[in-house]
């Protein structure tokens, strides 16, 4: 039989596993009767553990939320990929909580098991990020964001488009997409009948006009979110439009390519066109440079005059 302060963290990874268990469940996992699991669930709660126990046919235990936060269990895996998360939280996007991700991440180092530790270090020594440096968005506003789409409730809020025009909107939540530089909300707009792409960091929440109002989730468009979003993201109203040919396979463009700025479409075994934006042609013209495969400009004209000034430009240095 287990001794009695190793069962009782193996009933709480049990616990934090699934959402509901059987007392006769646990006890058989455990080897152990009923009333030993009864009397762990109690040393779980003297702990701090809220774990509510229903009784009769389809009772059982079940974990839930306290009002502090008691040790967590991890496994091996899920400790290393929570090191590996808060590692990536303190290089991301959300404002604030840099800091407090590195205090968790040198929290959660110092108890790792000593055969955790070079798995950890060596993911650490290994990678470097390379976010794009995208705006910082209040993690308030993500949270309240979730919550919402979560519940299904809908939301009223400032929002600053790219034109700096501010509207007021009253949406229907449904899905939070990061793209690895921003954060985006896809959302049924109620007053223009549509489905809408918010940019996180420049949305403002209103307080709701009265009682909290729920809604049925919606289909999102083409049934995928994230496709949904990044497809309006490839689009959104730039100051330029560009296509630019390839002569390169669309899966040698593609990985080259920023998902959340381009759209790759083959046209032969070695061709293919690319879909962006831009409103900086500079921008634009070092973001083709990065491919180093022959390209032609189909559009805008504007950038064709550009790449002949700067060729002009850079005939002249070399000839110096």
């Amino acid at each position: 039989m287990l001794e009695t302060s190793v069962r009782v963290l193996r009933v709480l990874s049990l616990l934090q596993q699934r959402r509901e268990w059987a007392g006769a469940e646990l006890a058989q996992r455990l080897g152990v009767t009923t009333r030993t699991v009864r009397n762990d669930v109690d040393r779980l709660r003297r702990l701090g553990y809220q774990v509510d126990a229903a009784t009769g046919p389809g009772g059982g235990y079940r974990l839930g939320p306290g009002s502090a936060l008691p040790p967590l269990v991890l496994d091996d895996d899920e400790a290393v990929a929570v090191a590996v998360g808060l590692r990536a939280a303190a290089a991301g996007s959300v404002a604030g909580i840099e800091e407090a991700s590195l205090r968790a991440l040198t929290k959660l180092e110092r108890t790792l098991p000593k055969r955790l530790r070079p798995q950890v270090d060596a993911l650490k020594n290994a990678t470097v990020t390379a976010a794009g440096g995208g705006p910082a968005v209040d993690p308030n506003t993500l949270t309240q964001l979730a919550a919402a789409a979560h519940k299904h409730e809908r939301l009223r809020f400032v929002y600053d488009a790219h034109s700096g025009e501010a509207s007021e909107r009253d949406v229907e939540p449904h899905t939070l997409v990061y793209t690895g530089r921003r954060w985006y909300l896809l959302a049924w707009d109620t007053n223009r009948r549509d489905w809408r792409t918010f940019r996180a960091d420049r949305i403002t929440l209103l307080p709701p006009n009265g009682p909290v109002q729920r809604f049925v989730p919606r289909e999102p468009p083409g049934g995928d979110a994230a496709a949904h979003v990044l497809q309006g993201v490839v689009d959104a109203p730039y100051r330029y439009r560009a296509r630019i040919r390839f002569a390169a396979p669309a899966t040698v463009i593609a990985e080259r390519a920023n998902p959340t700025s381009s759209r790759i479409t083959a046209l032969a075994t070695d061709a293919c066109m690319m879909a962006t934006g831009t409103d900086s042609l500079f921008d634009l013209v070092t973001y083709l440079a990065r491919f180093d495969v022959p390209f032609t400009v189909e559009q805008p004209p504007e950038l064709r005059e550009f790449l002949r000034t700067l060729a002009a430009r850079y005939h002249a240095a070399s000839s110096s």
